[in-house]
């Protein structure tokens, strides 16, 4: 297994973006830049040993510098949405930067996912990995505390792509991260209507309007959200109009590693199955995808691809009822989400 390493571009203050491409014995290789800690391409051989790669991105740093859906980027300081972009905390409100209409997404305007990450990489006979650090100040999109972030990316022969986080804070703060990458296990071809879902989930986050938590928790029994039997993305997509973006609800506040989904498509013949550590799973289907050129010149419509983010449930800063994305000064934020593909 190796670790390469080169200059992917210049930040417009002039600072060097780095690609780090981790390789294992089976052909499958992950291309991670500095640049929102992204995963920019995972090639992985299909039935006939072709490698092709399976996530959505683009070629140069200049795509993932413009506006995009947060292609395969680590985002937070706290992932999906916060209704009105605030929240009380040990008896202050705190008011965060709203980014989509009243509400705060993905950490605001400028969240991880657009910040300059610091990394190093690491051997072991068993796997090789990057480590990327970053340091959120104080009040950085209004959050408090100034919060150092490390997410580790390993690649083992297991064809098992981990992505362990860590967070230690100076302040009570929220912390809710997670990896935003888009798979099309068809070599970013076509749509992803054909792949076959599983998500070993019974129950959903009720969602209002505006995609903001209600606090109820609704079962899948009978509705088109219902896959705990894999099942075709597109076989009841329509009736979600216009696609899936629902959390589901894993399991309880503390989790050992479990398997919770399995998407498969049937002509490449790749598998990749979930297993994660926390407590709910953003399905979508890149329902707002519209026209954008990527990698290969590939253009990127409604439903071409699929995004399995594991996380804590949205707007959790405002459900006491939801598991806690609470960090207090001496303890630590740790999940753990592996990524596993087979054929």
């Amino acid at each position: 297994m190796q670790i390469d390493k080169e200059i992917f571009g210049h930040t417009p203050e002039g600072k060097e973006v780095f690609k780090y491409t981790l390789k294992n014995h089976k052909g499958m290789e992950v291309d991670i830049i500095t640049y929102g800690a992204i995963i920019t391409a995972l090639r992985i051989p299909d039935k006939n040993n072709e490698p092709g790669d399976v996530v959505l991105g683009f070629d140069t740093l200049e795509g993932y510098l413009g506006d995009h859906p947060y292609f395969g980027a680590m985002v937070g300081r706290v992932c999906n949405r916060i209704g009105k972009a605030r929240f009380e905390l040990e008896g202050k409100v705190f008011k965060l930067s709203a980014n989509e209409g009243a509400n705060q997404l993905h950490g605001g305007f400028k969240g991880f996912d657009k910040r300059l990450w610091t990394a190093y990489s690491h051997h072991t006979p068993e796997q090789v990995s990057l480590m990327l650090g970053y340091e959120s100040a104080d009040g950085e999109e209004g959050y408090p505390g100034a919060l150092m972030v490390e997410v580790e990316y390993a690649l083992n022969d297991g064809n098992e792509l981990s992505i362990t986080c860590r967070a230690k804070t100076d302040k009570p703060t929220h912390v809710n991260l997670t990896n935003h990458s888009y798979f099309n296990l068809n070599n970013c071809e076509g749509n992803i209507l054909e792949h076959e879902l599983m998500i070993d989930a019974d129950r959903i986050t009720e969602l209002d309007p505006e995609s903001i938590p209600t606090g109820a928790i609704l079962p899948v029994d009978s509705t088109p959200y219902d896959f705990r039997l894999s099942t075709p993305i597109g076989e009841r997509i329509d009736k979600v109009e216009p696609g899936y973006d629902i959390n589901y609800v894993l399991g309880g506040k503390e989790r050992e590693l479990t398997r919770v989904a399995a998407v498969s498509d049937p002509v490449s013949g790749r598998v990749m199955e979930v297993l994660t550590t926390l407590p709910g799973i953003q399905l979508y289907t890149s329902n707002h995808v519209k026209g954008i050129k990527g990698k290969e010149g590939k253009v990127y419509e409604k439903h071409c691809a699929v995004c399995l983010e594991t996380q804590y449930f949205p707007d959790s800063p405002n459900q006491s009822a939801f598991p806690s994305t609470v960090l207090v000064p001496g303890k630590e934020y740790s999940a753990l989400t592996i990524y596993r593909f087979s054929r």
